[in-house]
């Protein structure tokens, strides 16, 4: 009978011996997982229906966080410290906690994320099913790691906090005047308000001021049909309707379509009115830095590292562009097409609801791709996937700046800008792409 309760004894010290070693096995984080918290809040965001300029707000701040702790811990890396506006040193890690960095950095975009968008409920429900995982692997560990990446995600929250965006809230929606045919007027089907007319005063991450790369003032408003104007205005309806005039896809369609990335287009049938929701400009180009961080095969912390750099750039570019747009208060081509021209013409694209000049796209893409050809080099081919998801099939390019010029034309063909707010506008885009990579010295 003793035999039998020594040797139960100690067949269950040798369970709980083996349960405790399955339960001490190192977390291992990969770039996929990172990739994998991107494309979720990805998805929330676009469930949510967060304008452009917002969504450019969502992806910095959840990608510094965990930069901060990858930079902190990586000697490759610098901190963000003193190169971003306003930004100090996160807290320092207790290094005699058993704390994996990747975790941490994880758990800190996860929370700060949470923190920026509608539906909380879709990301702890993503972020618990995580942490169910790394607990059963390693309950130590991930204890140690989540402190830490919540200590800094609340340090960055507390930061993030202070760049004027609550206060923007509350602020005046955009007078129109509907007398002065020069200025934006509401597009149909939805004829919406103008779209954060006060994001300029949103605090910039590298640019001094929104105001730092005015660009030259658009045409000067005439009708007069010797004007640089009104050319521009023909331009584009005589484009819409060449490239449309068979009734099949032309390629400048498709390219369109292609950057279309308008978050929501109102869809009228009958009685019936609905939305299309779809990715921003900028979700466009964090999609494509993922490509290019899988196409390198980029491990974890330098997946992190051009999330970051990126998505600074195109959160800086938002705000440059929106001053202007709100300066110089352009009216749209379709608002005029209809008015002079054909009253029955539409564009390929839903005019977006806010000014003209510059193209909000063309300056993004300008910002993103200078950035990106910067860590991943120029020529660097890739496959655009980022739209199937839609129905959209992939376009390959030679290197970012040949989809960013794509990106710029396709706001043309697809009958929401003239050609100057395109031209212009990725040479101001290109101008913040060059300011990020000149002042921002992340690696060493």
């Amino acid at each position: 009978m003793k035999l039998k309760k020594i040797s139960f004894l100690l067949i269950s010290i040798g369970l709980i011996v083996v349960s405790c070693q399955e339960n001490s096995k190192p977390i291992v984080i990969t770039p996929n997982d990172f990739h994998a918290s991107v494309d979720k809040v990805i998805e929330i965001m676009v469930h949510d229906i967060f304008s452009p300029p917002v969504a450019s707000r969502i992806f910095a701040y959840p990608n510094i966080a965990a930069y901060e702790i990858v930079a902190q811990n990586d000697t490759s890396y610098n901190s963000l410290k003193g190169q971003i506006n306003h930004l100090k040193s996160i807290p320092k890690s207790d290094k005699a906690k058993n704390i994996n960095y990747q975790l941490a950095a994880l758990i800190a975009h996860i929370d700060v994320s949470k923190r920026l968008i509608f539906s909380e409920k879709l990301i702890k429900t993503f972020r618990d099913s995580l942490y169910q995982v790394w607990e059963s692997k390693n309950k130590l560990e991930f204890e140690a790691s989540k402190d830490y990446g919540l200590q800094v995600a609340n340090f960055i929250g507390d930061w993030m906090n202070g760049d004027n965006y609550s206060q923007t809230r509350t602020m005046s929606k955009f007078d129109i005047d509907p007398e002065n045919e020069e200025r934006w007027q509401p597009t149909p089907p939805s004829y919406m308000d103008g779209l954060e007319p006060h994001w300029s005063k949103i605090r910039p991450f590298i640019i001094d001021s929104s105001a730092q790369f005015k660009p030259v003032p658009p045409p000067i408003f005439s009708m007069d049909k010797d004007s640089d104007f009104y050319k521009e205005l023909k331009e584009v309806y005589d484009i819409s309707n060449q490239i449309t005039e068979d009734g099949d896809e032309s390629e400048e369609v498709s390219i369109a379509r292609f950057w279309d990335c308008n978050p929501y287009v109102s869809v009228t049938r009958g009685h019936l009115m609905f939305a299309v929701k779809k990715i921003t400009p900028g979700a466009h180009w964090i999609g494509i830095t993922k490509i290019a961080c899988k196409t390198e095969n980029a491990d974890f912390n330098r997946t992190i590292f051009a999330y970051t750099k990126t998505s600074i750039a195109i959160a800086d570019a938002f705000i440059s562009c929106w001053d202007e747009k709100y300066r110089s208060n352009l009216v749209r081509p379709e608002t005029l097409i209809n008015k002079y021209l054909d009253d029955d013409w539409k564009p390929i694209l839903q005019t977006p609801p806010f000014p003209e000049y510059t193209s909000g796209h063309s300056v993004v893409s300008g910002a993103a791709s200078t950035v990106l050809t910067n860590i991943f080099g120029d020529n660097f081919n890739f496959l655009d996937d980022t739209e199937t998801i839609y129905g959209l099939p992939i376009r390959p390019f030679s290197s970012f700046n040949a989809a960013a010029q794509e990106a710029a034309i396709s706001r043309m063909y697809g009958g929401i800008h003239y050609r100057a707010a395109v031209e212009i506008g990725i040479g101001q885009g290109i101008k913040v792409g060059n300011l990020v990579n000149e002042r921002l010295q992340m690696k060493n």
